[in-house]
């Protein structure tokens, strides 16, 4: 009798060992504290398996719309990154003033826009490492004679709306206009609009290079560019860093910059 209560208790225990054993490894995520849904990687995606990054798509050549699709340099760098996370890359295309906020709320994982990185942005969303260097210059028509910020008090100049640029025309004239796109204030510019616009330098050398008839002048200030993370999302920005400097190693960075721009822009400048 006492042989077979031992038998029986020992299978009740066997039972209960198993299926604590099997409980304890079939959940693959979790729930964060809003009650989204939280990957193991701890990256909280909007959708998860995805990398949603968004940018303008009408800052040609970084991000440009053809078909529905966006394509340039930050395009394929987001694409970059994306695949050294192991994730699907999934773009979303918003005008740029409104890409911070986007991220700040969740509504992207992250920003691949050329952001430049700012004190008052900084308060918004964390910043990687950069990925290019870049800067802000002046544009003209070519029959104009203003060269530096200074020429252009009180006169008209444009810019594009939630861009660094503003602080610059708002330095030396109250008389600013605004453009969603840096490229279409290039071309109103072109077109006999406005004295001059203040842009990004790559971006005033592209707009030359499809023909615009505008001219840079003076080169205001040097700037970094980097991907644009939520804040407390402090695993995904160390893995974005990570994988930055592995497309640096590696070439690849180099290599799609060389794709757009002919030249390398994402090592910092001499």
């Amino acid at each position: 009798m006492k042989k077979l209560l031992f038998t029986i208790l020992l299978g009740s225990l066997m039972i209960f060992t198993l299926s604590a054993c099997g409980s304890s490894g079939e959940e693959e995520s979790t729930s964060s504290s809003d009650g989204s849904s939280e990957s193991s990687s701890g990256y909280d995606l909007v959708e998860e398996g995805k990398l949603t990054f968004a940018a303008s798509g009408e800052f040609r050549p970084f991000s440009m719309t053809t078909g529905g699709e966006m394509t340039g340099f930050d395009i394929d760098v987001g694409n970059a990154v994306a695949k050294e996370l192991g994730l699907e890359p999934a773009q979303e295309k918003s005008k740029f003033a409104a890409i911070v906020e986007g991220v700040k709320t969740g509504r992207y994982d992250i920003a691949v826009a050329s952001h430049t990185i700012t004190e008052k942005r900084a308060k918004e969303v964390n910043f990687s490492t950069p990925y290019y260097y870049s800067g802000a210059q002046i544009f003209t028509r070519p029959d104009s004679d203003h060269e530096t910020l200074e020429d252009l008090e009180g006169l008209e100049i444009a810019v594009s709306k939630g861009s660094t640029y503003v602080k610059f025309a708002e330095q030396v004239t109250e008389n600013v206009k605004v453009y969603d796109s840096d490229v279409v204030a290039l071309q109103a510019l072109a077109k006999g609009r406005h004295d001059a616009v203040i842009t990004d330098f790559l971006t005033g050398k592209e707009a030359i290079g499809q023909d615009l008839e505008i001219e840079g002048k003076k080169i205001i200030e040097r700037s970094d560019q980097a991907i644009a993370v939520a804040k407390g999302k402090d695993k995904l920005l160390e893995d974005i860093n990570t994988a930055l400097e592995t497309l640096r190693e590696n070439g690849t960075l180099k290599e799609i910059s060389e794709k757009y721009f002919n030249d390398d822009i994402t090592t910092v400048p001499e």
